[in-house]
């Protein structure tokens, strides 16, 4: 059972219309947070001096979108009101591509709420600019350009699942760099100084998933060197983090296409974290697009 908190824990869900707010929001629910939908800014303090004394919602999430254009001003300073009242909002911002959101929209047959008689993407243009402030300040950030249902909900539950002591939460994601550097990532390892499963034959077809190929890869004298070395690295920067009252973090692992070396370093990764006691998920973004 949730322990009883004088303040609810609070977490403001937000972001790119079409990014995946509702199945954000699901996904906290279905942990035990209390979801409230679609609440106009300028009420959200209001909402929290009546719930603020109530323990049954001590995990309160507050799911909210872009449908007017004084959304951001508003929010900023909700949120600076909620704070000078006691309380200590996170701020859960989902992100998408513009090509993702706009086949998103089209798919629905749904305007998007900033587009007025313009196209979709004018929509999606201004409500870029709108947010661009909120999203640097996130506390997380999550792209859901190549995540289905199952997978947002299950990164979201990693990072706002049931809370222990506090510590870090930690994503290692492999990706390709033919694809693109991640949006979502706050930390970026290049494993391409690795030799490359790739050009040895019976390996090619196999991924970092495959024994073969994560024991080709992590054999290597330089692939065990530098986990050893990015395991104390990673240690070190989860102190500050954790200091600093950022409990979420995102590694991005590149290789050339996401199928080998960048699949097996983040599997080896990965484990370590979780010795080392950090609630890890795993993910590969490009795993499969060859």
């Amino acid at each position: 059972m949730t322990e009883s908190r004088q303040t609810p824990e609070i977490v403001v869900v937000t972001g790119m219309s079409g990014a995946g707010r509702s199945t954000a929001a699901d996904a906290l629910e279905d942990h035990g947070w209390y979801v409230v939908e679609n609440i106009p800014p300028p009420l959200l303090p209001a909402l929290l001096d009546l719930v603020g004394p109530r323990p049954e919602l001590g995990r309160l999430a507050l799911a909210v979108d872009t449908r007017d254009r004084t959304f951001f001003n508003e929010l900023t300073s909700a949120l600076e009101a909620m704070r000078e009242r006691g309380f200590d909002p996170h701020v859960l911002f989902l992100e998408a591509a513009d090509e993702v959101l706009v086949r998103r929209f089209e798919s629905s047959r749904r305007p998007h709420p900033l587009q007025d008689d313009g196209r979709v993407l004018d929509g999606i243009t201004r409500e870029r600019e709108l947010v661009r402030e909120m999203r640097g300040n996130a506390d997380l950030v999550i792209d859901t350009s190549f995540l289905n249902v199952h997978e947002l909900s299950a990164k979201v539950a990693a990072a706002f699942a049931e809370p222990g002591a506090q510590k870090l939460r930690a994503t290692v994601m492999s990706f390709g760099y033919k694809y693109g550097i991640p949006v979502d990532a706050d930390l970026v390892v290049d494993v391409r100084f690795l030799p490359n499963p790739h050009w040895v034959p019976e390996l090619r077809p196999l991924t970092g998933l495959d024994a073969e190929v994560s024991d080709y890869v992590v054999e290597q004298p330089r692939a065990r060197e530098f986990l050893d070395r990015y395991s104390e690295l990673l240690k070190f920067v989860a102190d500050g983090y954790i200091h600093e009252g950022k409990r979420y973090v995102t590694i991005a692992v590149g290789c050339t296409g996401g199928k080998h070396r960048s699949v097996a370093m983040t599997e080896h990764l990965a484990a370590r974290l979780v010795k080392e006691g950090v609630e890890t998920l795993v993910l590969h973004r490009d795993l499969g697009r060859e």
